[in-house]
C-alpha cells in the first residue's frame, strides 16, 4: 500500500518523472482493442507535450488559467485556502472540504491522485475510485435525466454512444465540494458533460466541457488523459486513515481533527 501510495505522490508532484513516464509510454507496443470495451483500471497520466506550467494546471484545475468567475464565485474562490497550487497554505489554515473527508465529487475526483475502475454493463457503467471507495454510476440504458433530482455529491449521469465516444452528462451535484484542487467553487447548478474515448490499446481520453452559470460566465473545457494498468486492483483507501499524512502533495503534517 506505501509503495502504491509513493507512486501517486512521484507521478503528481515530480515533474522529471512525469515527463520520464510520459516519454516511456509513448514508444508501447500496441495491441488490438474493442473502442467501446472501456473496462479496466486506469491511472492518470501527462497529456503529450506537456510544459512544466501546463503539468502544474493539469493536475490541481481544469483548463488552462483562472476562469471567468462570477461576482457569486469570486469571493468565495477568496476565502478558499487550498493546500495545493500558488495560494497553499499550512495544513492548520487549509478549509479544504476533503480535509473534512468530504467526497471531492465530480470531476474534482478525477484530480486525486488515485487510480480508477471501470466496470460495463447493459444497464450501467461503473466507476470505483480507489479513492475512498468512492462508486459512480452512469446510467446506459437510455433513460433520462429526472427532473426532479436532489442535489448529491455525485450527481446524477446518463450516457450514451456517439460512434466510439461515450458521451455522459451529469447534473444534480451539491455546492459543497469545490471544483478543484486550488479552490475554485461551484454551483448546484453546474452541468457536467464527458466524452470518454478508448484512443488506442492503452490510453483514455476524457474530454470535460463544464457549465455553470451561477459561478462562470463562461464553459470550462479540459481534456483529461488516463493509462490502463492490466496488473494493477483497486486497494482500500479510506479517507478517515489517511488525511492530512504525506501523501497529500504538500508533504506537512498531518491536519487539526
Amino acid at each position: 500500500m506505501k509503495s502504491r501510495l509513493a507512486h501517486f505522490v512521484t507521478l503528481f508532484c515530480v515533474i522529471l518523472t512525469f515527463a520520464v513516464s510520459a516519454a516511456a509510454q509513448t514508444g508501447a507496443a500496441q495491441t488490438a482493442f474493442s473502442p467501446r470495451d472501456l473496462s479496466g483500471v486506469w491511472n492518470a497520466k501527462l497529456p503529450p507535450n506537456a510544459t512544466e506550467a501546463q503539468i502544474l494546471a493539469y493536475i490541481s484545475q481544469f483548463g488552462q488559467g483562472d476562469p471567468s468567475m462570477t461576482a457569486w464565485a469570486k469571493p468565495k474562490y477568496d476565502a478558499a485556502k487550498p493546500s495545493f497550487g500558488p495560494r497553499a497554505v499550512t495544513l492548520d489554515k487549509v478549509n479544504d472540504p476533503v480535509y473534512k473527508c468530504f467526497p471531492p465529487g465530480v470531476p474534482r475526483v478525477y484530480l486525486h491522485p488515485f487510480p480508477l475502475q471501470i466496470v460495463q454493463t447493459p444497464k450501467e457503467t461503473l466507476m470505483l475510485f480507489e479513492y475512498d471507495h468512492m462508486v459512480r454510476r452512469i446510467f446506459v440504458d437510455g433513460r433520462p435525466i429526472p427532473t426532479d433530482i436532489e442535489p448529491d455529491w455525485l450527481g446524477y449521469s446518463v450516457g450514451h454512444w456517439d460512434g466510439d465516444t461515450l458521451v455522459v452528462e451529469t447534473v444534480g451535484l451539491n455546492d459543497k465540494t469545490w471544483l478543484d484542487r486550488v479552490g475554485h467553487p461551484h454551483s448546484d447548478k453546474m452541468h457536467v458533460t464527458e466524452r470518454f474515448k478508448r484512443v488506442d490499446a492503452k490510453t483514455l481520453q476524457i474530454d470535460l466541457h463544464i457549465v455553470d452559470p451561477v459561478a462562470y460566465t463562461k464553459p470550462i473545457d479540459s481534456t483529461l488523459f488516463f493509462t490502463l494498468r492490466p496488473d494493477w486492483d483497486i486497494m482500500e483507501q479510506v479517507c478517515m486513515d489517511n488525511i492530512g499524512f504525506e501523501h497529500f502533495e504538500d508533504g506537512g503534517k498531518p491536519a487539526s481533527k
